[in-house]
């Protein structure tokens, strides 16, 4: 047996809710001692790059949560023209929804319908659309910005398991996005319905928006918020953030085009440019500033 099915089914027994929570205990925790000794063996581990931190020294961060969502400055990642990738990461894959199925993996799918939370109804606008995964490694900078601008309409917690999003977890737990503790976005666009997704996964912490502040942790049946307030946000700007590495998936209507050069497996960063531009008729303005607001966007640390 391969080293990376061994990593995979070793995770099935293991307390994933407890290990993480327990995890993010250590995170949130502001002993000067604690917090810088994780914060520096983690940038020399992972090759952080903190010139492009808005707070470049490791040590002013109150606590390791806090550096691992570190605002970056606001010329470290520019805007590109329509739909952009929401976070630093990897596009694991891409393409069709076909019939209601996504593609996990090289020989692995998953229902759209399990993916938003059960709901029909909620599916349907995407079930022959198209949809994008990036994939968070933990060096990457860990907020979640919009692809297009959108209103929020309704979001939905699912509760899940909380396997590991890695590409080796991905090839091996068949239909992992699915069965994750995930967060359902979805917003009205000028091409139409979008969903996010925010997949939880192992020693995640918990998952934040900017409207809502931290939404998971949570335990049960689905919850689903309908949003009848005006919540708008930009293109470019920050929805949301995870506390530790996870996964972003998207889905659009068929309208939506990728980008002919783009490759599973090829590494993004976020404000990228996916693919569809802009309509001809779109304020001149929008770009300029989406280009201003999305670093600097402030998520609410309580609910």
């Amino acid at each position: 047996m391969d080293r990376a099915k061994l990593f995979s089914l070793s995770q099935y027994p293991l307390p994933q809710h407890l290990i993480s929570r327990l995890i993010g205990r250590v995170a949130a925790c502001t002993n000067p001692w604690v917090k810088n000794t994780f914060i520096e063996r983690f940038i020399k581990a992972y090759g952080v790059n903190m010139n492009e931190a808005l707070e470049e020294n490791p040590r002013a961060y109150a606590c390791f949560n806090d550096f691992f969502t570190r605002a970056l400055k606001a010329d470290a990642r520019p805007i590109g023209e329509g739909l952009v990738s929401p976070a630093d990461g990897v596009l694991s894959q891409f393409g069709n929804i076909e019939h209601g199925t996504l593609v996990q993996a090289k020989g692995q799918a998953f229902s759209l319908t399990q993916l938003l939370g059960g709901s029909e109804e909620r599916a349907a606008p995407f079930r022959n659309g198209r949809f994008a995964t990036v994939y968070l490694s933990p060096k990457d900078y860990h907020r979640v910005h919009m692809p297009v601008a959108g209103r929020l309409v309704e979001m939905a917690y699912v509760p899940g398991r909380l396997f590991s999003v890695n590409e080796a977890t991905a090839k091996h737990v068949p239909g992992l996005f699915a069965r994750n503790e995930r967060l359902v976005c979805i917003f009205e666009t000028e091409h139409g319905p979008m969903a996010m997704v925010l997949v939880g996964a192992m020693i995640v912490a918990a998952i934040k928006t900017v409207w809502s502040g931290q939404v998971t942790p949570l335990s049960g049946d689905v919850e689903t918020t309908r949003f009848d307030q005006l919540i708008e946000l930009a293109h470019g700007a920050e929805m949301g953030r995870f506390q530790l590495g996870s996964t972003v998936v998207m889905c659009f209507p068929d309208s939506v085009e990728f980008d002919d050069a783009l490759t599973p497996g090829q590494k993004v960063s976020m404000g990228q440019s996916l693919g569809m531009r802009p309509p001809a008729t779109a304020p001149a303005e929008s770009e300029e500033h989406a280009t201003e607001t999305a670093q600097d966007t402030p998520a609410t640390d309580e609910k």
